[in-house]
């Protein structure tokens, strides 16, 4: 199961309607964090520093819906923290459903059996749980036993009451490609929708510093994992460029005002990964950020980030432009050259 026709059309006529328009710079996903709270301490975190009366801060409904309007993304992926820590989150989800919004509640599942009933099945709803690795590997990334269970659990009973169910996982060193395989092996019998696969961002106050690739190590280990996909039922979510891309095989420039930020503070300077500073609207954000200074070449801290927040968005475009090269990739499959 893909994503389903709606969301692809959707997505693809805002996106020529904001060529046609020749708007340049433009959002295609809204990087949501209505809280920093959460009940794991990953070691490669960087979102879980603050102190306690900042963790105890939350986005209301009014201040999310806002920001969705203020940005018109058609997909906006709520993140944290831990969103099922909100009081408010099946409001806000409901609120943002209501305005056609595709909205992907990323979580690590533990609140789920106990909040699902909170939510109804929808085309534009996906519950977006994280898995680092099999069993004991996740455990180890989250720093609590048993979670990986509990994970696995609550898809078996999302996708039996009929969410859409898709999954997110984050690779560090040490990880191999049969490891990983294995992993997307595991979480396709599941019968998930999709997968979001990315290697590690390198959060300068992450517990764990030792867990990081390199942008070779990345190309690396994604082409031997890519190059197995054949026959194995693998569905991504993600655009075939962007698969490439992680196999070292296309050359992007991440575009980093197409996935903004909000949160608690504001709009997020200059994506989901870095902060130097806040703007109070989204258009400020657009105008006062210089764009120029980030990404690979430019910015110390983008040197070995290949993370889809940045880059899918340049893929994503580059598939518009030119479909029969998307076509040709997806046809032949991730070749190592």
């Amino acid at each position: 199961m893909g994503i389903p026709a709606i969301q692809k059309a959707r997505i693809g006529a805002y996106i020529m309607k904001k060529r046609l328009s020749r708007n340049g710079r433009f959002p295609l996903v809204l990087m949501l964090e209505p809280l920093f709270r959460c009940n794991l301490k990953c070691r490669g975190c960087g979102k879980i520093h603050y102190p306690h009366d900042i963790l105890e801060q939350h986005m209301s409904v009014e201040m999310c819906v806002s920001a969705a309007e203020e940005c018109g993304a058609p997909v906006v992926s709520i993140a944290g923290g831990e969103p099922l820590l909100h009081p408010d989150i099946a409001p806000i989800a409901r609120s943002l459903i209501e305005r056609r919004r595709f909205v992907y509640l990323c979580t690590n599942a533990l609140l789920v059996a106990q909040r699902m009933n909170e939510f109804e099945p929808s085309p534009y709803l996906t519950f977006n749980i994280h898995l680092d690795g099999l069993d004991h590997r996740h455990d180890e990334r989250v720093g609590r036993n048993g979670v990986f269970k509990r994970a696995v659990s609550a898809i078996r009973l999302l996708v039996s009451s009929g969410f859409r169910v898709t999954t997110n996982t984050t690779l560090f060193r040490g990880e191999t490609a049969e490891g990983a395989c294995r992993l997307l092996d595991f979480l396709t019998s599941l019968r998930v929708e999709a997968m979001t696969i990315a290697s590690a961002f390198g959060y300068p106050n992450a517990p764990d510093q030792d867990g990081f690739f390199t942008r070779d190590q990345t190309t690396t280990l994604f082409r031997s994992i890519l190059t197995s996909a054949n026959g194995r039922g693998w569905t991504f979510n993600h655009s075939t460029l962007y698969l490439d891309f992680l196999a070292g095989n296309q050359d992007y420039e991440c575009l980093p005002w197409a996935n903004p930020t909000r949160n608690i503070f504001g709009w997020q300077k200059p994506c989901y990964l870095l902060n130097d500073g806040y703007e109070p609207t989204f258009e400020a954000l657009m105008q006062h950020t210089d764009w120029s200074r980030y990404g690979v070449g430019h910015d110390p801290r983008c040197t070995h980030c290949m993370l889809h927040c940045g880059f899918e968005p340049t893929a994503v475009m580059d598939s518009a432009k030119h479909p029969l090269k998307a076509l040709k990739i997806s046809l032949r499959g991730i070749r190592m050259y």
